[in-house]
């Protein structure tokens, strides 16, 4: 864990309700123990963020990114980022990928879904796309220092999250068997 991590927290409950400012109680609902407002009825929900990413390959190797900031700095990933509130999956794709990269893309199909549990800022849904190079210029942007293909056999050891090594593994039986994930 990098020095600037502990500064991350997962996303802390609700203490009031949204809607009427009443103060939330722990309450079971739908078998779950959830924070509850005893005034209107609200329940917080606490559900993962959505967040997506793409494979590009070239010349038979994967493009990652190294990351720059917390949570895991230095550590590889693919590139991929949260979605925006008025984004699609696709959009938030499309976008991340430039502004990580520089590269623009074109996404051909989704490759699989995955839960990510391990990342200190919140849990995540995390879709990865199989996608295209069809322009922009390879250079690390906004939260990359430092982005590189690399081969099937030789991806390096520290990958940032439990998801993005799953996908690597998913991709790798792809790559042998011609078969997607699931």
């Amino acid at each position: 864990m990098s020095s600037d991590e502990h500064k991350l927290v997962k996303a802390r409950p609700h203490s009031f309700c949204p809607w009427c400012a009443s103060h939330l109680v722990k309450k079971l609902s739908d078998g779950r123990e959830r924070l509850v407002c005893p005034n209107c009825d609200f329940i917080w929900y606490r559900n993962p963020i959505p967040a997506t990413g793409a494979i590009l390959c070239r010349d038979n190797a994967i493009l990652l990114v190294k990351r720059k900031y917390p949570p895991r700095v230095g550590d590889w990933c693919f590139p991929a980022g949260f979605m925006e509130y008025d984004e699609s999956p696709t959009e938030c794709c499309i976008r991340e990928l430039k502004e990580e990269t520089g590269l623009d893309i074109r996404i051909t199909r989704l490759f699989w879904n995955y839960a990510g549990h391990d990342d200190p800022r919140s849990n995540a849904v995390l879709m990865i796309y199989l996608a295209d190079i069809i322009g922009g210029e390879l250079i690390a942007g906004d939260d990359a220092s430092e982005v590189a293909f690399f081969a099937l056999d030789k991806i390096p050891s520290n990958i940032a999250f439990q998801a993005h090594r799953e996908t690597i593994a998913d991709y790798k039986h792809f790559v042998a068997t011609g078969h997607l994930p699931g």
